[in-house]
């Protein structure tokens, strides 16, 4: 008997116990599907995070002032800085851009709870404000949708224009454009001239859809008397050392704001490409606890297949008898027997995949609005390797004790 006859007959075999084949091949699916499941996930996830970062350069990076968080160090308050002003903002992306050839963008945030209103219609009091020049989309990353950026005119004429995140225009303008269109926040008149792309962020959180950006210099008119912390962020061009430009960086702040030698930056400095590689780290340590878990569901399907497995050969036994005494060899009978295990895993692990690709995606989606579908064509092939493997680990037993019956006594078995 040849390697086809056997597989036919293990197909064979397979049809004529289709509910049991159906629940074996399902205990099987489970596991392949919390396998692959959980591992798309990740990395449609981890797709997101580096789509999210793919517009920024890989030393782009944002100086600001530290985070008031009012934690105790050792039961003593951490120490406040005095923010970081205008004149210590704009000095260091002049001194910084004539260090390197780099793109600065100057930015303040005015206010982070505003309702902003367009004739009747308002949005929620959710919405931020946000002073900058006409570098900032570029090196944050954003597009615009609609319309186009703050330009240089509206910069040094300080002229009430804005730029709508995507949340914020279709709220307030339903089927209608926004362009040139005029609403109203704290107080003032502004003309629209621009809508943002949809930006996203991870957990459902879209802060970045609902920003609006005006002239640096308008807003800080706006701001009145109150005094706004400003951020710098800078991308240096064709720059491979990332770290020491970030060094850099450092010491020019520090001498503009008088940090003493020996004392804690006064200041942070957050790298665009941090968060990307933190996860990058974490999303390393889960694939590893997912294949675990599905390693673990696929060693109980296992056992619950050679189970299996035993009973089709006792069932069978009269069977295998009779084969012997037609002159079937100990090796064609385990064959046979392996290869009715490995198809039952690899059905299994087919309809595994399927569900492991779709749920994985629909979990990455749930967490990230902006994530892609993912086809992990790596965990594919080592999901149905695991199956092969699964199926030779739960037929060998079975099919070696198939092979060692004797045709005398497996023909007298009732």
């Amino acid at each position: 008997m040849n390697i086809r006859e056997n597989i036919d007959e293990g197909l064979r075999s397979i049809q004529s116990n289709l509910l049991r084949t159906v629940l074996t091949a399902l205990i099987i699916a489970i596991g392949i599907t919390s396998l692959v499941g959980i591992l798309t996930a990740i990395e449609g996830i981890q797709s997101s995070v580096n789509s999210s970062f793919a517009d920024l350069g890989a030393n782009t990076f944002t100086v600001r002032n530290p985070v008031d968080d009012d934690f105790f160090d050792q039961g003593r308050r951490q120490k406040k800085y005095p923010p970081i002003n205008y004149r210590q903002a704009h000095t260091f992306a002049e001194k910084f851009k004539s260090s390197y050839p780099a793109t600065a963008s100057l930015s303040a945030g005015i206010s982070g709870a505003v309702q902003v209103n367009y004739l009747s219609a308002k949005t929620n009091p959710n919405s931020s404000v946000i002073g900058s020049d006409d570098n900032y989309l570029l090196i944050n990353g954003y597009k615009i949708d609609q319309g186009r950026n703050i330009d240089k005119n509206d910069l040094e004429n300080s002229l009430n224009v804005a730029v709508l995140g995507q949340e914020i225009a279709r709220k307030l303008f339903v089927r209608i454009d926004p362009i040139n269109k005029e609403i109203t926040f704290m107080g003032s008149r502004y003309r629209v001239v621009g809508v943002l792309q949809k930006k996203g962020s991870m957990g459902g959180n879209n802060d970045s859809d609902r920003i609006i950006l005006i002239p640096l210099e308008n807003g800080r008119g706006l701001a009145a008397n109150r005094s706004l912390t400003y951020n710098i962020t800078a991308s240096p061009t064709n720059a491979t050392d990332g770290d020491f430009i970030v060094e850099e960086a450092r010491g020019i702040m520090r001498r503009i704001r008088g940090d003493e030698l020996g004392k804690p930056d006064s200041f942070e400095i957050d790298r665009a490409d941090a968060m990307a590689k933190d996860f990058e780290e974490v999303s390393g340590y889960l694939r590893i606890g997912g294949f675990g878990i599905g390693i673990i569901t696929l060693l109980g399907a296992s056992i619950a297949l050679m189970n299996i497995m035993l009973v089709s050969v006792t069932e069978r036994t009269r069977e295998i008898g009779i084969r012997k005494s037609l002159g079937a060899t100990p090796r064609v009978i385990r064959f046979q027997f392996l290869i009715e295990a490995i198809v039952v895993c690899i059905i299994g692990g087919i309809v595994g995949l399927i569900l492991g690709i779709l749920i994985g995606n629909g979990i990455s989606k749930l967490i990230s609005t902006e994530s892609s579908f993912v086809v992990p064509w790596l965990w594919m092939a080592m999901g149905i390797a695991v199956c092969i493997i699964v199926g030779v680990i739960s037929g060998i037993y079975p099919a070696i004790k198939a092979s060692r019956l004797d045709p005398i006594e497996a023909l007298r078995y009732e």
